[in-house]
């Protein structure tokens, strides 16, 4: 992924309440339901960090976020880094209402280049995670 990349951007629609989609997309034991199992804390509040590691084949991938934005139930900003990888983006998850439906908007926006040569950080692995993640962990995650 680039800088120069056109933003990547993810959407959905849940039949959920704007509040019940906030909550699965900030508090950390429903994060774990759908997103990542071991994320060791989140708090949706400026300046809140993390760091977790995800394994793909070989690699370790060390996830390090920090949130940079809150407007409860309607949008919050991470930046988004991997530890030992150069490149750096920001994801935005914003939500709002649309023919009495909650939708939920997820862009990434890449500021550093990350490497050519790693699969996981190419545009389309990008969206294809995003699209598993949103349109399917976390609508079956909200089904229940």
């Amino acid at each position: 992924m680039k800088a120069d990349d056109p933003l990547i951007e993810v959407q959905q629609k849940f039949k959920q309440s704007v509040e019940d989609v906030w909550q699965a997309i900030t508090n950390v034991h429903e994060m774990r339901q759908w997103f990542f199992d071991n994320i060791p804390d989140f708090k949706a509040s400026v300046g809140f960090k993390t760091r977790f590691d995800v394994t793909s084949e070989d690699r370790v991938f060390p996830h390090e976020w920090e949130v940079t934005e809150v407007i409860p139930n309607k949008k919050i900003v991470c930046q988004w880094t991997y530890e030992g990888y150069q490149g750096n983006s920001y994801v935005t998850f914003h939500l709002s209402e649309v023919d009495n439906q909650t939708q939920l908007t997820v862009s990434t926006k890449v500021t550093e280049d990350f490497p050519d040569d790693i699969p996981e950080f190419k545009r389309e692995s990008c969206i294809a995670g995003w699209n598993y993640f949103i349109k399917d962990r976390l609508v079956d995650y909200l089904k229940q």
